[in-house]
């Protein structure tokens, strides 16, 4: 079996913008069409113009049979080219791929885009209980928090990890999924920069600062997929 990788998929209608996006915010591109695969240093992000493509995470190893039967057993699994097309609880889209990454990258583990510390991907969840059963059928494992908490943070060994929330815990806008940022307090240059490099800000955020400043900042690039791009 192939190692285990994972890929951030996020979909467009217009691809030279979405390159352009990501440019701007000082992402390195590492392949320029099919895919269309750019790192930060810290994960990959495939940008897919096909007008079937879905915002989601592709995971890539040459056999799902074993996970595909569990998977079975409490959700729909569509067969697709190259893989399986399988959706968590909250319609968050999960690529299955039988092969390896053609392209093969040695991540920095070094976050280099404007953005900052990339810290996994965002998951607003009605169903906690049955989002984690879905996470855990695919390899993932409880890192921090619990559900009693209402919030809860996976691995799977690759470099995109899973945040599981409750409804109605976060106070900002949400998008399912989105990418995470947490800047350890340094987020004010951060927030600085990306409006210096022209990129639009979805929402900024006063609620966590009690002098009511900026500190925590939301993006959305041309295909939805957001970033929370916050000063934890």
């Amino acid at each position: 079996m192939s190692k285990l990788t994972a890929v951030i998929q996020t979909c467009t209608g217009n691809l030279s913008a979405s390159k352009t996006y990501y440019q701007k915010l000082n992402f390195e591109l590492l392949s320029e069409n099919k895919p269309t695969l750019f790192t930060d240093g810290k994960f990959l992000l495939e940008i897919n113009p096909e007008n079937t493509a879905r915002t989601g995470l592709k995971l890539y190893q040459t056999d799902w049979k074993e996970t595909v039967t569990a998977l079975n057993k409490v959700t729909k699994v569509v067969d697709i080219e190259g893989g399986h097309l399988v959706s968590d609880p909250n319609g968050v889209k999960v690529y299955l791929m039988n092969e390896g990454l053609e392209k093969e990258v040695i991540l920095k583990g070094e976050s280099k885009a404007i953005p900052g510390n990339f810290a996994g991907l965002s998951i607003e969840a009605v169903d906690v209980e049955k989002t984690v059963q879905f996470w855990e059928l695919l390899g993932y494992k409880k890192t921090m928090g619990s559900i009693a908490q209402g919030w809860v943070a996976f691995e799977n060994g690759t470099s995109v990890g899973i945040s599981i929330m409750k409804p109605m815990v976060c106070p900002h806008l949400f998008f399912n999924p989105g990418l995470t940022f947490f800047n350890g307090g340094k987020n004010l240059p951060i927030i600085q920069k990306i409006k210096t490099v022209g990129i639009p800000i979805a929402e900024e955020i006063t609620v966590f600062n009690k002098e009511g400043i900026v500190d925590n900042v939301i993006l959305c690039d041309p295909g939805g997929l957001g970033f929370f791009i916050f000063n934890d």
